[in-house]
């Protein structure tokens, strides 16, 4: 009954749209990002050639305007490139254009890179940066001077094998930021399939001699790797004391929340082909792994999905933290609902996102309020991993489009694609994905990493003119980033809530910013910001501007 239901449901019309506002692609040629992505693509089909790349929007050089970051691949047991490839540090010019510094910052580095990570590990108001990779990681120190320094050798942070995503948080309270690294699978005998063991199995017609990407599900899983700040550029493995080494994985996007609202953050992993890990804090003191009888482990019919991008939000407002999770093609994506006590359900039929889904396969993605309506809206970037599934699926293809879907303010999430711009017609291999304001306008701009490809910059040309609050805040006694920091604020009578969550999408980094959309409101009433501990401090505010973005310092408050 449950699958002719799910059929039913899947062949319904699509929901009608109401979005207003569309994204324009930035020409490269104008834009100045002229860096383009190698897949290291060869006929052997290494796994690893599938997955990156990871961008990251951040300020380097704490000048207020948003820089790029794009993650490459490079010398690898299985690769060895012609010329030397280089990451992507791009800074912005503040109008609209960017200049690549890579060099000059000394992003120098050889890996086979995969994700990257952003945080201000030494709280010296700089913002450094975490690159993840193939039997390689590398951690650079911003020296705030515009240059970076590789510190990987002597700080302890040495995951072994295969490291995806990566997410900066405090996991223990003590106002340092720590660093959680997923691993995917073992990949050490870099093994190529042939047709019955790769994504899309033996299909008739199959040549015998072709190589394919491998299905994950024949390789082992392995643990993750929680690394504790110490101090002094210094790290300690805690991932067996805390006990997330004791959960095997295959680890692709990772969001740090706090699902049971104890002040504690929380960590939920999605996983390809095995189920999800989702592990509740202790106090800092140790992590339970609950994803099965929370709920979120596996799908509705009790699978084990291909897990790739995750996000966390308060979805439907009423305090508690949503999740979300996208899968391959036929799998249909996931929005879990948090009822409150360590359970979700998962409400991908109801809302609307399993109909539009069902032939997609997502990797990076964010829950974002693109129209500054108040409401959170959802963007998508997808593909295939299969750079062959054209020819051996029935309507999958390797290249697909992003989708943009609107929060209707009823639970439903519609899909506004074809009606946000000329992009969301266009089909790409798509992987990271990180959402921050370019242009400081306050309207959310995207970056999408392309496999093998051009990164695409999209500009958000806010028609709707609604008005906004922009936040970035630092932390004194707690951590710098204020990550688990609780943004409580009214507008026209209407309280709202807001954490301030790590990580998500898919090895990709976000702008720390905070948004706030107020729709038609010309004024904030008030903002409380509830510091996460050992702070826990609350600074309250009644007299704040509009349309424009305010720096808090915990204790200090509004700073220039």
């Amino acid at each position: 009954m449950y699958g002719l239901l799910l059929s039913v449901f899947l062949l319904a019309p699509p929901l009608a749209t109401s979005g207003t506002v569309t994204f324009r692609e930035a020409d490269p040629a104008q834009s100045g990002v002229t860096w383009v992505h190698n897949n290291a693509m060869s006929d052997h089909r290494y796994l690893p050639e599938t997955e990156p790349p990871g961008v990251a929007i951040f300020d380097y050089d704490n000048d207020g305007w948003m820089d790029l970051f794009m993650v490459n691949s490079g010398t690898a047991v299985f690769f060895r490139p012609r010329t030397p490839l280089r990451h992507a540090l791009y800074r912005n010019n503040h109008d609209g254009t960017f200049t690549d510094v890579t060099q000059q910052a000394g992003i120098t580095a050889d890996l086979f890179g995969m994700g990257i990570a952003v945080g201000d590990y030494d709280g010296d108001g700089n913002e450094d940066l975490f690159i993840t990779g193939y039997e390689k990681c590398v951690l650079y120190r911003n020296n705030g001077d515009g240059t970076f320094t590789d510190v990987t050798a002597g700080s302890g942070i040495n995951p072994p094998g295969w490291s995806t995503a990566a997410v900066w948080f405090d996991y223990n309270n003590d106002a340092k930021l720590d660093l959680y690294v997923a691993q995917f699978v073992d990949y050490s005998s870099l093994r190529t399939c042939g047709a019955p063991e790769s994504y899309g199995g033996n299909v008739q017609g199959s040549p015998a001699q072709q190589r394919y990407y491998c299905a994950p599900r024949i390789f082992r899983p392995t643990p993750s790797h929680l690394y504790r700040n110490e101090g002094g550029g210094k790290f300690t493995d805690v991932s067996q004391e805390v006990g997330i080494s004791d959960h095997l994985g295959k680890g692709f996007g990772i969001v740090v929340t706090d699902i049971n609202n104890d002040g504690y953050m929380d960590l939920f992993q999605a996983n390809d082909m095995v189920p999800n890990l989702l592990f509740v804090n202790h106090k800092g003191k140790s992590f339970e792994e609950v994803g099965l009888p929370a709920g979120v482990g596996y799908s509705l019919s009790g699978q084990a999905r291909s897990g790739m991008g995750v996000d966390a939000a308060d979805f439907n407002g009423d305090g508690w933290q949503d999740l979300f999770v996208s899968n391959i093609d036929q799998e249909l994506f996931s929005i879990y609902e948090n009822n409150g006590d360590l359970t979700f359900d998962d409400l991908s039929l109801k809302t609307g996102v399993a109909r539009v889904t069902r032939l997609l396969s997502g990797w990076g993605l964010k829950f974002f309020d693109y129209d500054n309506d108040g409401l959170i809206d959802l963007i998508n970037a997808n593909g295939h991993p299969d750079d062959m599934v054209d020819a051996r699926s029935r309507g999958v293809t390797y290249r697909e489009p992003l989708i943009l879907f609107h929060d209707e303010g009823n639970g439903k999430l519609a899909d506004v694609s074809q009606s946000s711009g000329e992009i969301f017609k266009r089909r790409v291999a798509g992987r990271g994905l990180a959402v921050g304001d370019l242009n400081n306008d306050g309207y959310l701009d995207v970056l999408v990493g392309v496999n093998g490809g051009s990164p695409i910059l999209l500009w958000n040309n806010a028609e709707t003119k609604n008005n906004w609050l922009g936040l970035h805040l630092v932390g004194t006694t707690t951590n710098p980033s204020a990550i688990g920091a609780i943004i409580k604020w009214q507008a026209e009578g209407r309280v709202r809530s807001l954490l301030k969550s790590a990580g998500g999408s898919f090895m990709s980094s976000h702008d720390p910013r905070v948004v706030l959309g107020l729709g038609k409101s010309e004024k904030v009433d008030w903002l409380e910001i509830h510091w996460p501990a050992p702070s826990q401090r609350v600074d309250r505010f009644t007299s704040l501007p509009v349309n424009r973005y305010v720096t808090i310092v915990e204790g200090k408050g509004i700073v220039k």
